[in-house]
């Protein structure tokens, strides 16, 4: 395990909501605090702890299925953004988030906000200053350092002193309204690595902890551990995650290449949990429950938890049925995220995929996976999970007890199906 160069907030994945996968650019206040609510009364005991608010709270024309170029943001008058007050009425008179936050802390939880990579093209064609310097918002931009997919803002020029400043005069603004965690956008798809630092800097400085989550991780590269473990607490390692199997399974060789760095601090996250009531007024697709199957959702659980990769939930909250809450509420599942370690990919050969982690009590976990389009039948050797013949084994998503096995772990999987073991030696 690597240790960060800054210092761990996160000493387990994080856990919680993001607007995202239900809302998309829309959510308002009373969506995102019925969801805290929830997670408060349904799911706090369990670890799920964040509530974020996804892009464009800023946007006063952000609608469902896309982006507006030249969108009219809002933003005080030194080019930071301000939430959107019909969406967010308790920001009025210039209050920001820091009702809505003061609420969420109310209920025990932690407040998350999102944020796209470096300065609002309007506050650079407004010239609004940045705080605290003698510098203009042109000053201080690269304009040719841009999104491909949003319009919102470009890049800071790192060469000139009043773009730190800018992020500084940012961060304060999020610590004074209470922010615990921070979504940065378009951050690692190309890598920006003067952005990602300059960004870091502000968080450990503004004088408010919060954990910094980069994204989205478009072809990361394994290259940038280092400095992904120098400046942030979480970074993507893919693009967008939607309820569809072939996204599920290509996160099979991505959490296999990037487990072994998952640590306090250091979290690979394999991207939101598009589960529960999902679409409603977001960018894919139409309003829905998820189009993952049962056997699929709790594969994603099951090899996002072996992984340990943060989980954040993405459907409404409110409309989640019994069965998604199962799924976010099986302790013997989440001890594996929260507490094991040695997480690996150990085996793959055709359809068949084994993980193996080691539990706080000397057991071990075992995942199979069926990553095909058949059923799979396998008499899985325990010396192939490090196991020790004789040991008892307990599938942890049914509780079954197989009792003590001799040689094998005998596995019976659906198509695109899973099991988790705790293997007792």
């Amino acid at each position: 395990m690597t240790t960060p160069s800054h210092r761990p907030l996160s000493t387990t994945p994080p856990m919680g909501w993001n607007s995202w996968d239900c809302y998309g650019t829309t959510v308002t206040e009373d969506e995102v605090v019925a969801n805290a609510e929830f997670m408060a009364a349904k799911l706090l005991p369990y670890g799920w702890n964040t509530v974020v608010v996804d892009i464009q709270w800023y946007e006063p024309t952000a609608r469902a299925g896309g982006y507006n170029d030249d969108a009219p943001l809002e933003l005080d008058e030194y080019g930071r953004p301000r939430p959107v007050e019909r969406r967010f009425p308790s920001s009025a008179d210039g209050r920001g988030f820091g009702p809505l936050a003061e609420r969420v802390h109310a209920l025990g939880l932690r407040f998350g906000l999102h944020i796209m990579r470096g300065i609002p093209r309007l506050a650079v064609s407004r010239g609004l200053p940045v705080l605290g310097t003698g510098y203009r918002a042109g000053e201080v931009a690269d304009p040719d350092s841009t999104c491909d997919w949003n319009t919102d803002n470009v890049g800071l020029n790192h060469d000139h002193p009043g773009a730190q400043a800018y992020y500084d005069s940012l961060l304060a603004l999020f610590a004074e309204w209470g922010v615990d965690f921070v979504k940065v956008d378009d951050m690692l798809g190309p890598y920006h690595d003067r952005e990602i630092a300059s960004f870091s800097q502000a968080v450990r400085t503004c004088g408010r902890d919060m954990v910094l989550s980069l994204s989205p991780g478009r072809s990361l590269s394994l290259e940038h551990d280092e400095h992904l473990r120098a400046n942030a607490d979480m970074w993507r390692i893919s693009d967008d995650l939607w309820d569809r199997w072939s996204d599920v399974y290509d996160q099979f060789d991505r959490t296999a290449r990037w487990a072994h760095l998952a640590g306090p601090g250091c979290w690979p996250d394999a991207d939101m949990l598009p589960l529960g009531r999902v679409g409603i007024r977001a960018e894919r697709g139409v309003d829905r429950d998820s189009l993952l199957t049962w056997d699929e959702q709790r594969t994603l659980m099951t090899l996002w938890c072996m992984a340990r990769s943060p989980l954040m939930f993405g459907g409404d909250l409110p409309r989640s049925d019994p069965r998604t809450l199962d799924l976010l509420t099986n302790a013997d599942v989440l001890r594996v995220l929260t507490d094991s370690s040695n997480n690996r990919q150990v085996l793959r050969e055709g359809d068949l995929v084994v993980w193996t982690a080691d539990a706080a009590d000397g057991s071990r976990y075992v995942a199979v996976f069926d990553t095909g389009d058949e059923p799979l039948a396998v008499d899985l050797p325990l010396t192939s999970a490090g196991c020790t013949p004789g040991s008892r084994a307990t599938e942890l998503w049914t509780g079954t007890d197989l009792g003590v096995l001799s040689a094998d772990l005998p596995v019976r999987l659906p198509a695109h199906g899973s099991a988790l073991y705790r293997v007792q030696r």
